[in-house]
């Protein structure tokens, strides 16, 4: 029981900045590629290779988008931070503070407290997520940040 609780107040905690958005439609491929192609482009830009993955509400993969030279595992980091994102409906960013800020219950969950996944909002609604991989995590979460103001 105590568990539990402890659990929950991490939850809370790392929950508190954010307000639970609501889940609208999916994001389309069309929408999708847009956002690959804004944050690759500003990859381009800082010089660095990574991964971009975008992901429905439910978490199921719409693109996977894997610049030449991207490392091996980028793939699979990024599907996890789009993941994360639309599961608890809020950037990677909220948890990775959570942990820096000493609260471990915050990823005692799985949610993956790494910079780099962004919501996909349309008309104040989640359709989606991109999780970007490969770079640091501050610019992962630029790149993110890039891909997903595409989508309006």
């Amino acid at each position: 029981m105590i568990r539990i609780a402890l659990i929950a107040a991490g939850l809370l905690a790392a929950s508190t900045a954010w307000a639970a958005e609501p889940y609208g439609r999916n994001v389309t491929l069309r929408e999708a590629k847009a956002v690959a192609a804004a944050a690759e482009a500003e990859a381009l830009k800082t010089g660095v290779a990574v991964t971009i993955t975008v992901v429905e509400p439910n978490g199921q993969p719409v693109l996977v988008w894997k610049m030449d030279g991207a490392s091996y595992s980028a793939p699979e980091v990024s599907r996890r931070k789009a993941e994360t994102a639309t599961a608890y409906r809020r950037p990677t960013k909220a948890f990775q503070d959570a942990v820096k800020g000493g609260n471990l219950n915050a990823i005692s969950n799985g949610a993956l407290a790494i910079e780099g996944g962004e919501l996909l909002m349309v008309e104040g609604r989640i359709v989606g997520a991109v999780g970007v991989a490969g770079a640091t995590p501050e610019q992962d979460g630029v790149l993110a940040r890039a891909g997903a103001a595409a989508v309006k």
